[in-house]
């Protein structure tokens, strides 16, 4: 944690007060919101798709079917999201949903032939992507870093329970 993170320079000077520069949380957004831009000017562009649009087709091309809710849990998308970018891919020809004929109020979500191929096109590109972004890191340094992402990762998670 940096020492810079709060001063008492404020006009009380009895109040702490967050250097934005140096706030981790402030810093991980921005550098979250670099790095989707990033890749989303990539697939934007060629596919026509949003960030929220590729994450539903980045989860079913590794997990489908899927309903709506366990693309939320694994994307940590809310649910306005996850059906705004389903019903997007939906009208495209990009995602199938299926009802279940138990439950209708249930529906499982697939990738169509169409939206297989974009995300078989889009993966090399998120992949190159990452690797010219890490090209700073050693492959120790690489690894570090995951293990470091996890746990703070992790971390987060606890605080969102108990909050």
């Amino acid at each position: 944690m940096s020492q810079n993170n709060t001063t008492n320079n404020n006009e009380s000077g009895d109040e702490p007060r967050v250097e934005l520069e140096t706030f981790i949380p402030y810093r991980l957004s921005v550098l979250s919101n670099f790095v989707s831009s990033s890749i989303a000017a990539i697939y934007s562009e060629r596919f026509n798709i949003s960030i929220m649009e590729w994450r539903v087709i980045a989860v079913l091309g590794n997990y489908q079917p899927l309903s709506a809710n366990e693309i939320c849990e694994r994307t940590n998308m809310d649910k306005v999201q996850v059906s705004r970018a389903v019903s997007s891919l939906t009208k495209s020809g990009r995602v199938l949903r299926k009802t279940d004929k138990k439950d209708r109020r249930k529906s499982q979500l697939r990738l169509a032939a169409k939206g297989m191929k974009v995300y078989q096109q889009i993966v090399p590109l998120a992949l190159e992507r990452e690797r010219q972004l890490l090209t700073p890191f050693n492959a120790r340094e690489i690894k570090e870093f995951d293990q470091l992402l996890s746990k703070l990762e992790a971390r987060a998670r606890e605080l969102c329970i108990t909050s």
